[in-house]
């Protein structure tokens, strides 16, 4: 009898063409369907709830696989993790109703983009930073955070790329916090379009370097044009920390 089984995945995108298979590139989802064919010896189809870009990570990436087989769900995890490189881990697993889909299910979600401001490069945690070296007011950025939150059109922050018509979305937090030479953002939100944080990342990052002051964001929100806001993040700073279901 076929089981619908939920997966949380941890990665480091590092190495990756992000979440979803590609033609030319080796993907995250592409490396999992890998590792679960070896072990059941048979083509296995993962759906993922957030297709991370080229380079993101995620703590709590979500997906599910159907399939029929006795094999109890922890030594499904514990063998798939032993095949999967080190990058990539299972961190929770579990049986759900046939009918969950982990892309249409979701509520919200979790981002959290780090920032380092020290001068010297972060040697051991370099892939998951933006090494901005230079100061930043994060009590400006958290002034410009704050008004970024609630349900607006947010296409001023959406890649150019993103032919998708709707661009309302609901921003439920952004947070701005500084951990000595570390400066954390939060992004909890219902969805997100293409590159949308590391575009309101960007945005922030200019104001805290003082180009730009918190109030201008009512006039980026107005514009609905990616050219009004801040350059682009890079990718290695961001992480998908949860995905949050009814």
């Amino acid at each position: 009898m076929d089981k619908n089984i939920k997966m949380t995945v941890a990665y480091d995108g590092s190495a990756y063409h992000g979440w979803a298979k590609q033609k030319d590139a080796v993907s995250v989802q592409q490396t999992l369907e890998e590792a679960l064919a070896a072990l059941f010896e048979r083509k296995v189809n993962v759906c993922g709830t957030s297709r991370t870009d080229a380079g993101v990570h995620a703590l709590g990436q979500v997906a599910n696989m159907v399939v029929d087989t006795p094999i109890p769900l922890e030594n499904i995890k514990r063998a798939v993790n032993n095949i999967l490189p080190e990058d990539i881990c299972i961190t929770g697993i579990e049986e759900v109703p046939l009918d969950f889909d982990p892309i249409g299910s979701p509520v919200k979600k979790h981002y959290r983009y780090s920032i380092y401001t020290g001068r010297d490069k972060p040697i051991f945690n370099w892939r998951t930073l933006w090494h901005y070296p230079r100061p930043l007011n994060t009590g400006k950025m958290a002034e410009a955070a704050r008004l970024m939150e609630g349900t607006k059109d947010y296409k001023s922050f959406a890649s150019a790329k993103d032919c998708r018509t709707d661009s309302i979305r609901t921003i439920f937090q952004c947070s701005v916090r500084e951990e000595t030479e570390l400066v954390i953002i939060d992004v909890v939100g219902n969805r997100f379009m293409y590159n949308m944080v590391r575009n309101m990342v960007g945005t922030l990052v200019e104001v805290g370097r003082g180009r730009w002051k918190p109030e201008q964001m009512e006039e980026i929100f107005a514009a609905k044009d990616r050219k009004a806001a801040g350059q682009l993040a890079p990718p290695n700073g961001l992480c998908l920390v949860k995905i949050y279901y009814d």
